[in-house]
């Protein structure tokens, strides 16, 4: 018959690539996690205790532009000042019809910008 040679004992089987494996995996979740909230929004919500004086503030945010008390507007900071005496006043901010996320940062964005802080979303 055929005579293969001495029988060998068994090799046990090597750890070093999976110790490998598990040292890219570790690597790779270190670069890809999110440390800290960079990107968080201070937002306050309508009913967070801020206080509401003078005149209505309310900025409509639509897809197709922005209304300040129900009236289109192209610069809305330059609206807003006649009808606010600090900027800490209060403004309400309502995002209406097809309005995006997008649109809502990009408004809260122009109006930080102008030195507005208290800045409200509402329903």
């Amino acid at each position: 018959m055929f005579s293969f040679g001495p029988i060998r004992p068994a090799r046990r089987p090597s750890l070093t690539p999976m110790i490998d494996v598990v040292f890219l995996l570790l690597v790779f979740f270190m670069l890809a996690a999110r440390f800290g909230t960079d990107f968080a929004l201070p937002l306050q919500t309508a009913g967070s205790g801020a206080e509401y004086t003078g005149p209505p503030r309310l900025v409509g945010i639509d897809a197709g532009g922005l209304t300040l008390n129900g009236v289109a507007v192209d610069d809305l900071p330059a609206a807003l000042a006649p009808l606010m005496s600090a900027s800490d006043d209060a403004v309400l901010l309502r995002a209406r019809g097809d309005a995006t996320v997008q649109d809502l940062v990009r408004t809260l964005d122009e109006l930080r910008a102008a030195g507005l802080t208290q800045l409200i979303v509402v329903e």
